[in-house]
């Protein structure tokens, strides 16, 4: 049985609408369609206030994205501390940090040549 492929807009749109459901804040998107060597469409990066807000996020995002596609991540990486959260979606690849570690990190630099869309905060 193959599984059936979901629209990126439409998975992008419940990943967000996830963040938003436990005020995951500083929301970008970033494009990297036009970039050779990128090994997805799109990262989502946001961040929580504290590993419990990370780990609330990630839920919300699973929670979401299961409910309204039937779609799981294919990969989670580090729930345990909670401090960058990475979910493989294939496609779209949604990194969830604490915002001191985010800072650190700096991951939308690293990607200079993407195109980022910042979601502004509804509350």
């Amino acid at each position: 049985m193959t599984k059936k492929a979901i629209n990126n807009d439409v998975l992008l749109a419940n990943i967000i609408k996830g963040i938003e459901e436990v005020k995951g804040q500083d929301i970008d998107i970033l494009d990297l369609r036009d970039i050779d060597t990128s090994v997805c469409d799109y990262f989502v990066v946001c961040n929580g206030t504290s590993n419990t807000q990370v780990n609330a996020i990630v839920n919300s995002i699973q929670k979401i994205v299961s409910k309204e596609l039937h779609d799981k991540p294919w990969h989670v990486e580090g729930s345990d501390n909670a401090e960058w959260v990475l979910m493989d979606y294939v496609n779209i690849v949604v990194h969830v940090f604490q915002k001191h570690i985010r800072e650190y990190y700096n991951i939308e630099s690293l990607w200079g040549d993407a195109k980022i869309t910042t979601i502004e905060n509804k509350y």
